[in-house]
């Protein structure tokens, strides 16, 4: 498949493989899109439930303090002297951020006298702009309507899902990470769904609260955003190889009439480099230096193969990713079809909490994953926690048929008022 964008280009262009376009991971790409097909729903649902009532506008006073704002021209100038300390070495080292570009960012390397001097020249500029400004102190009423939050919702949301992620992924390889901490910390691969949604929808429901959203108003516009987010996200999964794939698949039966990579798929270019090598290399010349143990895999790739990622599955397995990512869709158009259809607040989430966890429980019996025997039951971690999702979901539903609030129920006063915890 197309582990970064040269293989893309390679296929559709005839480019080589392996260049400039390789430092674009399409892993990176899909998650980095996940995030703006997010934000865009999250802009637009809480658009339209301040324009039916249920959320309002609030106002914020902004204080100037006047004078040298020390801590602005240091935020600017941190950012622009960092990338006077990347990008020198990032020009002169190309080849080794190729390989590994979170070792090199995520690292000391860099020209530290232009970052330094980057650094100061920024600092010195910003001053001498605040200086010309003299701006005076004073305070500033602003409106802020819902909607507005929405870049700070998903930031809130990326950076503590990645950090979820990246814990439950270590909880579930406590042996990969004791025998290199700082290797799997800044790896990019290594991410768990389920521990990026739960830490992020915390720090979301968090946020939206002390912003004056109310958390049941979000986490019915969470649903659908997680569904339509995990689907991009799994595209990202299908399209790099990335290990989120199924079992070897069953033979294909005489009835099926969809083309035969949905059954079965042997993911060739995959990102991990798993399996025997793809037709077109010399088995020879790879054989030969992986007596090395000082070469990585990457670089016997290079040898035998003229490529970096030189293997595919011995045998087709199930395509997980794609099956996941058509589940969701479908969840996505239930839900935005149904979205002003359901009445009761909170109902939209404890129906995404039911579907969610079906999915992924019935997914993961054909899917390559670390299995614990708890309660005479050997399931994956994915599978114990989407029964707590159905399980949550049903007693959420049930519950809120009963006590829950309708939406003609919550109508909130439409004046703008303050900024509060609500």
């Amino acid at each position: 498949m197309y582990p970064d964008l040269s293989y893309l280009f390679h296929d559709f262009f005839g480019s080589s493989v392996d260049n400039w376009a390789s430092v674009f991971k399409t892993f990176g790409l899909m998650l980095a899109l996940t995030f703006v097909v997010s934000a865009w729903y999250v802009k637009i649902e809480l658009k339209r439930k301040e324009e039916e009532g249920l959320l309002k506008a609030t106002t914020k006073v902004i204080e100037t303090k006047g004078g040298i704002r020390i801590g602005e021209i240091l935020s600017n100038s941190v950012v622009l002297g960092i990338l006077g300390l990347k990008l020198p070495y990032i020009f002169s080292h190309f080849t080794e951020f190729q390989q590994d570009p979170a070792s090199v960012i995520i690292s000391a390397k860099g020209n530290w006298l232009i970052g330094i001097l980057a650094f100061l020249a920024i600092a010195g500029y910003n001053y001498y702009l605040q200086k010309k400004e003299d701006a005076k102190p004073g305070k500033q009423t602003i409106v802020v309507h819902p909607h507005q939050h929405t870049g700070d919702i998903i930031i809130a949301a990326a950076i503590s899902g990645v950090i979820g992620s990246k814990v439950f992924s270590i909880l579930e390889n406590l042996e990969a990470f004791f025998a290199d901490p700082v290797g799997q910390l800044i790896s990019g691969s290594g991410l768990t769904i389920y521990g990026g949604l739960i830490f992020g929808a915390i720090t979301v429901l968090y946020y939206s609260n002390k912003v004056g959203i109310k958390p049941i108003h979000m986490l019915d516009i969470g649903g659908p955003v997680i569904l339509l987010g995990y689907a991009v996200g799994r595209m990202g999964c299908q399209l790099s190889g990335d290990g989120d794939w199924g079992i070897v698949a069953a033979a294909q039966p005489e009835w099926w009439f969809f083309p035969d990579w949905l059954w079965s798929y042997n993911f060739p270019n995959n990102v991990n480099n798993e399996g025997v090598l793809i037709a077109g290399c010399e088995a020879s010349a790879y054989s030969e230096t992986f007596a090395d143990r000082t070469l990585e895999i990457e670089q016997r790739c290079q040898q035998a193969c003229g490529m970096r990622y030189c293997h595919e599955l011995e045998e087709g397995v199930y395509p997980t990713s794609i099956y996941e990512i058509i589940i969701s869709l479908i969840g996505v158009s239930l839900l935005w079809i149904w979205r002003k259809k359901i009445k009761i607040a909170g109902m939209s989430f404890a129906l995404y909490l039911i579907y969610n966890g079906a999915e992924r429980f019935f997914i993961e019996t054909i899917r390559v994953n670390e299995r614990y025997d708890y309660f005479g039951l050997n399931w994956s971690q994915a599978q114990f926690i989407s029964i707590g999702f159905i399980v949550a979901g049903i007693a959420g539903a049930l519950y809120l048929l009963k006590y829950g609030k309708r939406h003609s129920e919550m109508l909130v006063d439409s004046s703008v008022g303050s900024e509060t915890n609500n």
